[in-house]
């Protein structure tokens, strides 16, 4: 996978970049543009993820190379995605049965960097995210994957849940992660397998949960103390763990 940056300068574009949200980094807004125009362009950038920076004129002109950036610019990482079916050949030159991760609406950066590098050290062998809902790979997933992200291929689908149904096609067993569920050490979790990571907030998309095959749970000690779950990306890891653990024994 290769990843670079580019500057989109001029009020239009990047409008048109952040309501994409395809792979926004940074967003530079000039300290002499209007404050209420800049709040949108702060607002539209925390919707995508983004980190807004306060920049001088003078600066945002030499960023842009020009005058004519209308005060408002922001960088766009551009990434190489592969397609499911890529994923899969991954496997298939591997000789081993699929191992994928897909990635629900997870919409923290850090979050999706640090399943990609959990995904990367457990023998995963492709990572699935969605083009809505969701954090696309910018400079912070690179860097919090520890560049993982670069060596891992990684799928931008438009569906969930036909990514869902295609995997299950594929003849792929598809769990999600839920806490009323069985345990996961209680699950046979060897053989073409995929896991569905929810959001931070809302978990699996109830659709999308019921087309998995199977629901797993991570065991907790003090529950009902009021904290309650796991961080996203942690449950990603602990799970991955048990399926890493299981399609390994004997080996």
């Amino acid at each position: 996978m290769q990843n670079k940056e580019e500057i989109i300068y001029g009020k239009n574009a990047v409008t048109e970049l952040l309501k994409s949200k395809e792979g926004v980094d940074t967003v530079f807004i000039s300290d002499s543009l209007n404050p209420s125009v800049a709040s949108y362009y702060m607002a539209l950038a925390k919707d995508c993820g983004a980190v807004v920076k306060k920049v001088h004129p003078t600066k945002l002109k030499n960023l842009c190379g020009t005058d004519n950036h209308q005060g408002v610019a922001a960088y766009a990482s551009t990434v190489e995605y592969v397609s499911i079916a890529q994923i899969l050949r991954n496997a298939e030159e591997k000789g081993e049965s699929p191992f994928i991760i897909l990635c629900d609406g997870i919409e923290d950066p850090h979050n999706l960097g640090a399943i990609i590098r959990s995904a990367y050290l457990m023998g995963v062998h492709g990572v699935i995210i969605p083009k809505r809902g969701g954090v696309s790979v910018t400079s912070v997933v690179h860097k919090t994957s520890a560049g993982a992200s670069m060596r891992l291929p990684i799928a931008k689908v438009a569906n969930i849940a036909q990514a869902v149904r295609n995997l299950k096609e594929n003849n792929i067993f598809v769990y999600s992660a839920d806490m009323n569920a069985q345990p996961l050490y209680k699950h046979n979790l060897t053989g073409p397998i995929a896991l569905v990571v929810g959001s931070e907030g809302k978990g699996v998309q109830p659709l999308v949960k019921s087309l998995c095959d199977d629901v797993v749970s991570i065991p907790m000690h003090n529950a009902g103390s009021g904290v309650d779950s796991f961080n996203a990306s942690v449950a990603a890891g602990v799970i991955m763990y048990e399926i890493s653990r299981q399609r390994n024994l004997g080996k």
